[in-house]
């Protein structure tokens, strides 16, 4: 009989464990599990943030001393300080994306991303038509870098815990490291197991 215990619990726990359902749905969908730093937070984070930096004054002073030139921008760093693993990329990348949807701003590329580009503008040098090959030395600069951190403060009692995100961004005039805007984003999550 004893053998006959653990095949009976395997098969049960492998009875229950079929029950899995999974189901696609609409990405902007808000689907909130944990209560940790999601998808949700950094799109609606990036566009809140990016909306709020085309609406101060520096946007116009660039216009103006610059024949109406749009500024050129990068976006830089995002460190995550807060208490959990926050991929800093997937706000960037939705950073990015809100600049380039608002139609206000040049943004050029930044990072890993750049040197991508630089090492296939070097590859075309000797394997592309003269006609094609992309010189070097064109690469347009950035005005501005908009740089960060996310932080966080978790407090728990028993089955509750309220978190609570900062993203604090500045925005910095690269010739003349003057910070030209300061901005964050709050956010605060009430959790009850």
């Amino acid at each position: 009989m004893k053998p006959l215990f653990p095949l009976l619990f395997l098969a049960l726990l492998l009875g229950t464990s079929c029950n899995r359902k999974i189901q696609r749905i609409d990405t902007d969908t808000t689907v909130d599990l944990s209560g940790r730093w999601n998808d949700t937070d950094a799109r609606l984070t990036a566009a809140e943030l990016v909306t709020e930096i085309m609406g101060q004054p520096w946007l116009g002073r660039h216009t103006r001393e610059n024949n109406g030139e749009e500024p050129v921008v990068i976006v830089g760093m995002v460190e995550n300080k807060s208490h959990e693993h926050i991929e800093s990329e997937v706000f960037t990348k939705e950073l990015e994306k809100a600049f380039v949807k608002s139609g206000r701003v040049r943004l050029v590329q930044g990072g890993a991303k750049r040197e991508q580009v630089r090492r296939e503008r070097a590859d075309q040098q000797t394997n592309a038509s003269q006609s094609t090959m992309k010189k070097w030395g064109l690469e347009v600069g950035a005005d501005y870098m908009l740089q960060g951190s996310i932080n966080s403060i978790m407090d728990a009692y028993k089955r509750e815990k309220v978190i609570y995100y900062q993203i604090d961004m500045t925005l910095t005039h690269m010739e003349t490291n003057e910070v030209v805007w300061i901005g964050d984003k709050k956010i605060k999550k009430f959790v009850k197991n």
